[in-house]
């Protein structure tokens, strides 16, 4: 057989095979089965982008090698006129047995060429080095000579002062002797799928694979089974304890069949509640947890952004950064709510006016509630971190702080309707009928996070306004809800 008669297959087709087999086939053959890119998506691959553009900075001066506008054989010609040349090259396109690929950078070095393949993690993961061996074998192979194979990444201990200075920002490490280990493997891998892909659509189970280390985009379709299954499946069993998975492969796929003799104590109450459609209160913990609440009494919430280009003096990869809180305050016992709330105006640094402004607002000595408490402490210290003159109050706020979600993931208040979640989200309009997120714009701090990136991005003065107004009232249910649902567990005490 010769090399162009072989089944094509391009980097990330050959990364997808290595995941599963089926996906692999579903995306040559059936691709009209793929979920449509979500906004998440799209924001990560925006970002991508932009990350890959500012590595570009580490080798400067290079030959870009675009892939709109031109065909396979037109961007590998441009390429090969730059390898002759010396030239670095950016998104250079190589194809050896009908596989096609682009690197990220291809620079030359006194003892060969080296690529540089751009990662938007802070981490080094597995298909990271099967991505960087793929371009190894591929390159080599087509008879380019690699001296060295370097992954590039974000360092998340980089603190941005002034402009952004990329050789700090970004960790190269040389995974050489790695790449080159897997040669073999990556051969035999390539025929593997080529064989698969030569016969009919492959008998594949669910598995692990389908959400890590992403969700798969043909999860919707592979999991129908999974989807209709009544009174819940097995996939919706949480903490630790008996795996989802080696249930579903003994052939249990019905949440309420488990056997109760297999489960973790929370997965059995979380069973059992489902099967008789129940619920539990520990009244005598309720209560416990209830004696670490005092006025003055406030309840938080924030609303933050993640960028893995720190965009901030002071800031890192990935770190947390508050847009938006809603504060509702109750100073006495019976005393009426106070609401305060703070949304940034697009495309400014909100840090400073946010922290200053809720300082000014949460009463001295006051008892703080939060849900998930332990976010908005690390935003709260990340505050005082790049405001130092405000560290001790922030402190004195930080150690005063409960968590809401307490008594709910350690399920001593547990309803069937929690389908196994302690999140808010669920929570709430189980324990409060009426109050729910259904039918809202911003439904869920992604969306928030999503909806202020569309703001900032917006220069229609009535789409800021819809959202700045829509973001208004997603973060004020959130910290409302907080306050139902303190007065549901006092209820509860009461009864």
């Amino acid at each position: 057989m010769t090399t162009d008669s072989r089944i094509f297959l391009s980097k990330s087709l050959f990364i997808q095979g290595l995941r599963c087999h089926k996906a692999l086939y579903l995306t040559k053959y059936h691709p009209e089965l793929a979920a449509p890119p979500s906004e998440d998506d799209l924001a990560r691959m925006e970002e991508g982008n932009r990350i890959g553009m500012l590595a570009r900075g580490l080798f400067p001066g290079g030959i870009e090698v675009p892939y709109e506008g031109l065909s396979y054989d037109e961007q590998l010609a441009r390429t090969d006129e730059a390898v002759r040349k010396g030239h670095t090259i950016y998104e250079g396109a190589f194809r050896y047995d009908n596989i096609f690929l682009k690197t990220d950078i291809l620079t030359k070095a006194d003892e060969g060429w080296e690529i540089y393949e751009v990662k938007g993690s802070a981490e080094v993961h597995e298909d990271h080095l099967d991505d960087l061996a793929i371009q190894y074998y591929v390159l080599t192979n087509a008879g380019i000579p690699i001296s060295k194979a370097y992954l590039v990444h974000l360092n998340k201990e980089y603190i941005r002062h002034g402009d952004i200075e990329i050789e700090r920002l970004f960790v190269c490490e040389d995974f050489t002797d790695v790449v080159r280990e897997k040669k073999d493997y990556l051969r035999e891998k390539v025929t593997e799928m080529r064989e698969m892909l030569r016969g009919g659509i492959p008998a594949t189970d669910i598995g692990k694979y389908c959400k890590e280390p992403y969700q798969c985009d043909f999860m919707n379709h592979c999991w129908q089974h999974i989807h209709g299954v009544p009174e819940g499946s097995v996939f919706e069993l949480k903490r630790q304890g008996a795996d989802p998975y080696d249930l579903y492969y003994r052939g249990i796929r019905r949440l309420t069949d488990i056997p109760l003799e297999i489960l973790s104590e929370g997965q059995r109450i979380q069973v059992e509640c489902a099967r008789n459609k129940g619920s539990i209160i520990d009244a005598a913990q309720v209560k416990k947890f209830l004696s670490l609440i005092r006025y003055p009494l406030f309840f938080l919430d924030f609303e933050t952004f993640i960028t893995a280009i720190p965009p901030y003096d002071g800031t890192s990869p990935f770190q947390q950064i508050p847009f938006q809180y809603s504060l509702f305050i109750e100073r006495s016992e019976g005393a009426p709510l106070e609401h305060y709330e703070f949304l940034a105006q697009p495309n400014t640094d909100p840090r400073r006016e946010l922290i200053k402004k809720l300082l000014h607002e949460i009463p001295k000595d006051a008892c703080g509630l939060a849900y998930n408490a332990s976010f908005e402490i690390e935003v709260l210290n990340n505050c005082a971190g790049w405001f130092p003159e405000y560290r001790d109050a922030v402190a004195h706020i930080t150690q005063n702080m409960v968590d809401l979600a307490a008594p709910f993931r350690s399920k001593h208040v547990y309803s069937w309707e929690m389908a196994g979640s302690y999140s808010q989200k669920v929570v709430l309009p189980a324990l409060v009928p009426g109050f729910t997120y259904n039918g809202m714009e911003i439904a869920n701090g992604g969306m928030a996070m999503n909806a202020y990136r569309r703001m900032c991005a917006s220069d229609n003065e009535e789409e800021i306004e819809r959202i700045r107004k829509a973001l208004l009232e997603y973060c004020k249910l959130d910290t409302l809800g907080m306050v139902k649902i303190l007065e549901k567990l006092r209820a509860y005490v009461k009864g």
